[in-house]
């Protein structure tokens, strides 16, 4: 697999399933190369074939009318990057129209129950840059009375607030539902019709703290009242019979841990699967199927996410004996659907589910009484890239055993080993297909993967092993990476030990810059996105006030020693590997500040260095950037491998940077869900 051939990952999402039970609306999303863009349209699956649905070129988010006769999705048209709109359209297909005009798009939109209006998001400026031009806005200084005021992935965000609307069907009418200094999200009707709730951080310390709060607004009189207490909330609905559903956790400080859902009783949360030790929010978007006697709910499991069904939100303490599979096996659930009479033990209904594995980023299967059926087959041109096996292997230390992956070049070797360290670090690698991967290994390395201590999929304890030890450059994750590398070495007898590369993002790139600092055996590292500042990326990071207390249960003014020890910056004089350090200007999640303090550390440490930036582009970047700068990135860390590990260049590689290309490149000659949970991934 080459870097250019993302043009060929076509990525499946937010499938919705026809009141007739038959029909299927999703999202297909891929990098169009050409327009340096995501291309994303909606699909229907009219019960024989997939085919287009809506011609795009931004087109997500749909949702049925509970009555079957329209469609509603977001729309953004073409060259307008950031204002969505709402459109409808007819169920059967025809034109969409827009009913929404908001200054700064709408975010989301929801079916009233009686089909006629829909709860909606909608963004626009504060008062006193309402009315001006462009350039005059850009012009004014900021005046900030709230954080945060900047966010990766949306940018400036405390010159622009976000209010709940009810719009009607046809467009006809829009009435504002929330008001003031708020920035709301996140609808969900109630079954009676008479009020909508959402969530909103309203409390005196709003972004200081990683809360939300529920709330709901009255449709007839506007009035707005609490439902239940701030927490760190993802995702909110109702169940059937009217209670209060929520996604994430009842106290932020319990971060890392499982995120799961809970039910609102006389305004109190009670945990639904207190007992499951897994993430029960793993699917996209992170949200409940309700279905004939319970729910079913994406689960986090080593490596995997299975569609499992549970007993209804009103029985509690749920544990494993009680959890159905629905679709497992070593692959992943991203998305699903399913009908109205499913059972949570599969035997009946239909559930129509996204499933992806190591040769496929997701297809549609419907699955009947535990039988799967692929409906589509849009990734079929991967085949034809020459994607490499992946074998997936344990690892024992420390009397745990790890979950690890290889994918293996193509020869007989000598192969050249490239560690690669996921973000987070509360998520996980898991049994899908990963173009990282196999980029890497078409190019000639053996690729090695891991879900150390910290990572998601293992349970409570197993998340929050990193709690606190960061300070001890030996921490638990790092022995346990490192770990890793000793096990393929063994197990691989075509792996090289003497050339070995490192690389990762967020906190991949906080850990390789860790590990290089330590462990010199690396030839070649390419530390990307990094937290690698503790101290600074409290006040420079959009969850900078709350992330050191999280993870390292330190905080300035008081613990500057311990933030300084946790810190790569602090290490930058013991590394001798070669470094990469690449990053986005835009990242507000880690922002660039973190890479020039650490690139120009290892300059004065006379390390053989090089700093890569790219313009325009955020924390996402691997995963939602730029296409030609995703292709770019590509190119620029193979290239830096081949030179220093002997791995294959990119084909028909051009240097990235100079006059005319997409990125800079600075330093001498020769230059990867709102994380729906807070983390550098």
């Amino acid at each position: 697999m080459q870097p250019d051939d993302i043009r060929h990952v076509h990525t499946l999402d937010d499938p919705r399933l026809h009141p007739d039970g038959v029909r299927v609306v999703f999202t297909v999303s891929r990098p169009d190369l050409d327009e340096d863009h995501t291309d994303s349209r909606l699909w229907l699956w009219d019960g024989q074939a997939a085919r287009t649905f809506t011609h795009g070129p931004h087109d997500s988010r749909p949702r049925w009318s509970p009555d079957g006769r329209h469609l509603a999705f977001l729309r953004r048209e073409p060259g307008d990057d950031t204002h969505p709109q709402v459109m409808v359209m007819p169920a059967d297909g025809g034109e969409a129209s827009a009913v929404t005009d908001f200054p700064l798009g709408a975010g989301e939109a929801e079916w009233s129950p009686d089909s006629r209006h829909l709860a909606v998001t909608g963004s626009e400026w504060i008062d006193a840059l309402a009315g001006l031009d462009a350039d005059e806005r850009a012009r004014r200084p900021r005046r900030h009375t709230t954080f945060p005021y900047r966010e990766d992935d949306q940018g400036w965000v405390g010159d622009r607030r976000t209010h709940v609307y009810v719009v009607a069907r046809d467009g006809s009418d829009s009435r504002r539902l929330t008001h003031g200094d708020f920035r709301d999200s996140t609808v969900s009707w109630h079954p009676d019709g008479a009020s909508v709730a959402f969530l909103a951080a309203r409390h005196p310390r709003a972004g200081l703290e990683a809360t939300s709060q529920p709330l709901a607004v009255d449709v007839a009189d506007g009035e707005v009242r609490e439902l239940g207490p701030p927490g760190m909330w993802d995702w909110l609905g109702h169940a059937p019979d009217g209670t209060v559903l929520l996604g994430g956790l009842r106290d932020p400080m319990d971060w890392p841990a499982p995120l799961r859902y809970w039910r609102l009783d006389d305004g109190e949360p009670v945990d639904l699967h207190p007992r499951l030790d897994r993430t029960t929010t793993g699917l996209q978007p992170p949200a409940p199927l309700s279905v004939a006697d319970g729910m079913l709910v994406g689960l986090e499991d080593r490596g995997t996410v299975r569609l499992v069904g549970v007993p209804g939100p009103d029985v509690d303490d749920v544990g494993p004996e009680a959890a159905h599979d629905i679709v497992a096996g070593h692959l992943v659930v991203t998305a699903a659907t399913a009908s109205a009479d499913t059972t949570i033990d599969g035997s009946d209904g239909a559930v129509y589910a996204v499933v992806a594995d190591p040769g496929s980023p997701g297809e549609l299967e419907r699955v009947v009484a535990g039988r799967r059926e692929r409906l589509t087959d849009l990734n079929a041109d991967l085949a034809d890239v020459g994607l490499r096996p992946v074998e997936r292997f344990p690892v024992a230390r420390d009397d745990v055993e790890l979950d690890a992956w290889a994918v293996l070049p193509d020869g007989d070797g000598p192969w050249p080993v490239l560690l690669n360290i996921h973000g987070g670090p509360t998520a996980q690698y898991t049994n899908a297909f990963f173009d990282e991967f196999q980029v890497y290994a078409s190019a000639g390395y053996l690729v090695v993967g891991t879900n150390p201590r910290g990572s998601s999929g293992r349970g409570r304890d197993w998340c929050r092993a990193v709690v606190g030890a960061w300070t001890d450059p030996d921490s638990v994750d790092m022995l346990d990476l490192r770990s890793v590398v000793d096990a393929a070495l063994e197990r691989f007898d075509a792996a090289d030990p003497d050339r070995i590369g490192i690389m990762g993002g967020s906190y991949g790139g906080f850990s390789t810059a860790r590990i290089i600092a330590r462990d010199h055996r690396f030839s070649s590292a390419v530390v990307e996105r990094g937290l690698l500042a503790w101290a600074s990326f409290g006040g420079t990071s959009d969850i900078g006030p709350f992330f050191d207390r999280m993870f390292l249960q330190a905080t300035l003014p008081h613990d500057w020693e311990a933030l300084r020890a946790a810190s790569p910056l602090a290490l930058a004089d013991d590394v001798t590997t070669p470094t990469l350090v690449v990053h986005s200007q835009e990242d507000w999640r880690c922002p660039v500040e973190q890479a020039e303090q650490y690139w120009v550390a290892l300059l004065r440490a006379g390390v053989d260095t090089e700093f890569l930036r790219f313009p325009g582009e955020g924390h996402e970047l691997t995963r939602s950037g730029s296409p030609r700068h995703r292709v770019e990135r590509f190119e620029a860390i193979l290239d830096w491998h081949a030179r220093h590990l002997g791995g294959a260049p990119p084909a028909g590689h051009a240097a990235v940077g100079g006059e005319g290309s997409g990125g800079d490149v600075d330093g001498p000659p020769d230059p990867q869900r709102a994380p729906s949970a807070p983390g550098v991934g």
